[in-house]
Parts: structure tokens; sequence; C-alpha cells
């Protein structure tokens, strides 16, 4: 009995202890100390409500529900989708995971996705609504909403609300919200100082007017220093894009007056439905003494034959130029039968200066602009040069062609294009100069 009683008396004291002893937490890594800071940095930029991945990862709960796919994709290399091969330029805000970080998550998940001690959570993200930079300082929305026809490609412009802007202004950024990702297949954001768009929009009895090939704007007197917005565009959008703030000092130059044209192209073909799409502009926050030029360079002139596969090759200027330059941002373009990309500059002989990017699996539904860590300097006289491959074989899942046909180059998703924007400054910049000139009338 006395033995009984004297169990029965440390039991309790054991269950006492047990009440006052802090929780001990398993060992390796948790999501909250170590996962959710992964999470954050890497994967919340767009697994989050109502952005492009398919689910969001905003709390532990996200994380343990989808772990066993994300172990699938980080095991296939597959997530997250940062295409641009290390060593082929350096670039800002990468989002690649260091391969202690794909450990890490991968053993949280075998462990077991212990959730750890709540006190280790870092402080939650602001939430930034639609816009991943935050809030814009102006929204300019197409005016009416537009459904194309389901089926077939279709080019559309839309000519935007006035900016109000009184003078010339600088931009540190330009995104793009689409009104329906699953039909808008890019964006590209132009200015008009002519008053054409104007004159076009809603001719033919719908919102905007059809733009294939281009979106209308005439070069004359009163805009030829701006012809370089009219080939590349002052801004773009693919599915998969991530925008950027620009370094100090370079921006992108919105003309007195002008007004600014989006040409959406539309891709309805399982579903149609209505769009209307955003841009935000984000105002310069500093001096703006470069301003910021997209050059497209572009080959035009390809076949790519049924059952080959091609390698297509552009170069820009066509003919050596004494114009420096420093290249800011880069934005290499393919379509479905792209396998790879690589962007070099190179001196007048060919000979590497410096390599670009190099995206060696190409996704058609991931593509980026990419802003450099440090401006690649280009030299008087050196060339870009941009490689294209392109699989136009049976054995490509993701040939749209059954059987395969000769492809070139074209604006339809099913035509090809081998493209880069590369955004640049000059470093003696003849356009910003005279464009301040005012012509006489």
């Amino acid at each position: 009995m006395q033995g009984t009683g004297t169990l029965k008396i440390m039991s309790t004291r054991l269950l006492a202890l047990a009440l006052f002893v802090p929780t001990v937490y398993a060992q390796g890594p948790t999501y909250a100390k170590e996962v959710s800071r992964i999470m954050q940095a890497k994967c919340q930029l767009c697994h989050r409500d109502g952005d492009i991945a398919p689910f969001a990862l905003n709390n532990y709960d996200d994380a343990a529900t989808w772990a066993p796919d994300i172990q699938r994709v980080l095991t296939e290399g597959t997530m997250p989708p940062w295409k641009p091969v290390a060593g082929y330029g350096e670039f800002r805000d990468a989002y690649s995971l260091t391969d202690d970080e794909k450990q890490t998550i991968l053993t949280w998940i075998a462990n077991g996705t212990d959730p750890g001690d709540p006190n280790d959570m870092p402080d939650v993200l602001p939430d930034k609504g639609p816009w991943p930079l935050g809030a814009p300082d102006l929204v300019l929305q197409a005016p009416q909403a537009f459904t194309p026809p389901r089926g077939k490609d279709v080019y559309r412009c839309f000519v935007l609300p006035d900016t109000g802007f009184a003078a010339t202004t600088y931009l540190r950024a330009i995104d793009v919200l689409p009104g329906n990702r699953q039909i808008v297949h890019h964006v590209l954001v132009y200015q008009d100082t002519t008053g054409t768009a104007a004159k076009l929009d809603g001719q033919d009895g719908d919102p905007g007017y059809s733009c294939f090939g281009g979106p209308g704007i005439p070069v004359d007197y009163s805009n030829i220093f701006g012809a370089l917005d009219s080939l590349g565009g002052m801004a773009g959008w693919a599915p998969g894009q991530r925008t950027h703030f620009l370094p100090d000092g370079v921006g992108i130059q919105i003309k007195q007056g002008a007004r600014i044209v989006i040409q959406v192209h539309y891709y309805p073909i399982g579903r149609t439905g209505p769009d209307q799409t955003q841009i935000g502009l984000y105002l310069a926050q500093t001096q703006t003494k470069k301003r910021l030029y997209q050059i497209p360079v572009v080959n035009m002139g390809f076949k790519l034959q049924p059952e080959t596969i091609q390698e297509v090759t552009a170069v820009f200027p066509p003919f050596p130029l004494p114009l420096g330059a420093k290249a800011i941002t880069i934005y290499p373009h393919m379509h479905l039968l792209g396998t790879k990309i690589k962007v070099d500059l190179t001196d007048k002989n060919d000979n590497l200066i410096a390599p670009m990017i190099y995206e060696k699996n190409w996704e058609f539904n991931w593509q980026g602009a990419y802003t450099y860590a440090e401006p690649i300097t280009i030299p008087t006289y050196s060339k870009v040069k941009v490689t294209c491959t392109f699989d136009n074989t049976s054995n490509n899942p993701k040939n749209p062609n059954n059987p395969t046909v000769t492809v070139g180059w074209g604006e339809r998703t099913t035509d090809e294009m081998c493209l880069a924007f590369v955004g640049v400054t000059l470093d003696v910049d003849p356009f910003t100069v005279l464009n301040q000139i005012k012509p006489v009338r």
C-alpha cells in the first residue's frame, strides 16, 4: 500500500511538471523558423490570392496541404520557374532557390511538415493587393470591356484615358494587370503623340480597334525621335512576367500630351469572356538622368521546316554604330516551338564581350523581363546577338501542328518569333536633347 501511494504521488508530480515545461519541438527545419521565410522571399510573389499561381502559399496550412506537389516540382526542378541560367547575366530580384533552400524545404516535407514554434514566425508581409509592386501612382484602364471571338488570335488596341500629366514625365515602372488572364496572351504598351489611335478607336463598333501587326501609329516630324517607342514599345507583359523598378536615374519617358495605347493579344481558343486590362504607372522617385529605350533584336525572315530542330539568329544593329550604351533590362521572346534562347554581346568581329542571358528550358507560359543587377556596358561598334533554338518535330509535345508544317515569323500563337527586347540607355542621348526642341508650326 505504501509503494502504491508513493507511485501516485510521483505520477502527480510528473503531471504537474509536464504542465509547466515548455513544448520541445522536433529537430530539423520547421515551417515557422525556416520554411516560412523561404516562401516569403521566393514563392509568395506568385503564390498569392489572385495571381498567376494555381494556389496560394500564404500560411502553414497552405504549405502543408500542397506539400506533396511542392516536393514533386522541387525534385523535378520546375519550380520556382526562374529561367535564366546562372553565369549568363546577373539579375535583380532573382527568386531561384539555392541548393540549401531547396534541401531545407525537402527535408521539412520528408520529416512530416513540422509547424514549429509560433514565436519563430516572421512578420506577415504587407498585402500589396493586385499589384505586386504596391499601389501605382496612376492606374489607367481600357474604357470598356471587350470580348474577343473564340477560336482565333485577336489583336486589339485600346486608347487609355488621358494621364493628366502637364509635362513630359518619367516613370520607374509600368505594370500590366490583365482583366482576364485566361485569354490574354500578351500586352504591349505604346504612346501616341499624333492622335491617330484616338481617331481609330471604336470605328468598327467595338471598343478599341483592330491592330494586327502593330498599333498603327505613324512616325512623322512631331514624333520622329519617338520612333524607337513605336518599334519596341514602352513596356510589355506576358504570362509569368514580374515587373521590377528601374535603377535610380533611369526612366521611361511619357511625352507631354501623349495618349497611352495598349495592344492586347487575345488567344481565346478554349473559351472567351470579357477583358478590361489595366496598367499601373509608377512615377520616378529621383531625378531622371537617362531615358530607357526598348530595342528589338529580331529576325523576321526564317522558315522552320517540318521535322527539324533549327537554330535561328538575330543581330542588332545590322551594321556597327559609333554609339555607346548601357543594357538595363532584357526580355527574350519565342512561341510554342522555342526550346532555348541565348543573347550575347559581341564585338564587330563576333568575338564575345559578355553573355547577356540564356534560357535553356524555354517556357512559353512563363516568360520574363529581367533587370540587370548592374548595367552591362555596350561599347561603340558592338552588336547584340540573339540565338533561338526551335523544335518543329512531332516529338515536341508543345507543337500545335499535327502533322508538322513549315512555320515562319508571325504574330499568331502558332507562328514563331526570334526576338529579344533590350532596354538600354545611351551614353550620349541625342533623342532626348533634340526631342526638347519644339517644331515650328
